[in-house]
């Protein structure tokens, strides 16, 4: 028995979210399903991000253990080549058995794509929130930086949740503009139910003009879902990497 490690990336558009569930296809499904039928076992493989419904990924990260003889360096290409054209395994290797992808110290990075102009592009509506009002960029670099460092963050987790403590440490969360798309790009150790998703939305309610810069430190002191702004869409955001520590 060999435990086998998987970088996956995935577009989202078409599941509902990772995690295995009752009301459609989904990530995990698929992978099990394309896992068990190449090597012949019953496979599940044990994932460290359970991304929502339309959310996308470059490099969320799976385990599951198997008796195969395939070098685990192998199993990455013979698995694509059973995979739809929307998910890709881009690396695999053995791990050792008692390697768990929650369970371990992580940093992980996340972008949101905002497409800032006065019409749509149908080119990017897959990967990008369409936000035709001005955004003020430089007021949201403001916001964000109160959210920077060890903070409680209840703020800004849906009511679903169930982590034990909402304390999370941000390390960075940068904000750059390139022609008609805006980037957030966060990077934290951990990150509560739907937390980047309500960063993103108040964020985009200070480029509105309609919170003041300031008004994110008291949001984040106030532990009160009810005073963030609303849950950014799931298209925007994509899982970037996972980087074991």
């Amino acid at each position: 028995m060999k435990r086998v490690f998987l970088r996956i990336a995935y577009d989202g558009t078409n599941y509902c979210g990772w995690q295995i569930q009752d009301n459609g296809i989904t990530i995990e499904e698929v992978i099990n399903e394309k896992l068990s039928e190449l090597l012949h076992e019953d496979i599940a493989v044990i994932g460290a991000s359970r991304t929502d419904s339309g959310v996308h990924a470059l490099g969320n990260v799976a385990v599951f253990d198997t008796e195969t003889r395939i070098p685990a360096e192998k199993i990455s290409f013979a698995l694509n080549q059973r995979l739809p054209e929307d998910i890709r395994i881009q690396e695999s290797k053995e791990v050792a058995p008692d390697f768990h992808p929650r369970y371990c110290d992580t940093r992980k990075t996340y972008e949101y794509r905002i497409l800032n102009r006065t019409f749509d592009d149908p080119t990017t509506r897959l990967y990008t929130h369409f936000c035709y009002f001005k955004l003020d960029v430089e007021k949201m670099k403001q916001a964000a930086s109160y959210l920077v460092g060890e903070h409680d963050f209840k703020s800004f987790s849906s009511a679903r949740g169930q982590a034990k403590t909402t304390v999370r440490t941000i390390y960075y969360l940068n904000i750059e503009k390139e022609n008609d798309i805006i980037r957030v790009q966060i990077n934290g150790n951990g990150f509560l139910y739907n937390m980047v998703r309500i960063i993103v939305g108040t964020l985009l309610k200070v480029g509105m003009g309609i919170y003041p810069p300031e008004h994110v430190k008291e949001i984040l002191e106030a532990r009160d879902r009810s005073m963030s702004g609303p849950k950014a869409p799931a298209k925007g955001l994509t899982l970037v990497e996972i980087e074991y520590l």
